[in-house]
């Protein structure tokens, strides 16, 4: 009895992390550096690009498997995306954003994504 009980509370929890809503707010934040970082759980990149860069990483990223825009817009100059895992579900934030010419992408890493990485 105690096995399906432990069995229950597995399920629930994996459950939960798959379907718990994403809350832009929390996600969809401007990203304020002017080089690469890197943290404890995740890294900013920033690159030179193009004024249409925005655009096509926009196009890549959708295209890419179980990933969708949570956030933003080319117009805005600000994309927030979440991938899911392909087993699980567990979900994987990444911010993109143009500033004049450069681009920045925020990406915490994919285990730690529940927890804040601006640390």
């Amino acid at each position: 009895m105690a096995i399906w009980g432990i069995l229950l509370l597995v399920v629930a929890g994996l459950a939960y992390i798959r379907l718990a809503p994403s809350d832009p707010a929390r996600w969809h934040t401007a990203i304020e550096a002017d080089s690469d970082k890197r943290f404890a759980a995740g890294a900013i990149r920033v690159t030179q690009a193009g004024p249409d860069a925005l655009a096509l990483v926009d196009k890549a990223a959708q295209a890419l498997p179980r990933t969708s825009r949570l956030a933003g817009s080319v117009e805005d100059g600000h994309i927030t995306y979440i991938t899911r895992s392909k087993l699980m579900g567990f979900p994987d934030y990444t911010t993109v954003q143009q500033a004049k010419r450069d681009v920045e992408i925020a990406r915490p890493f994919a285990v730690r994504a529940f927890r804040s990485w601006r640390q």
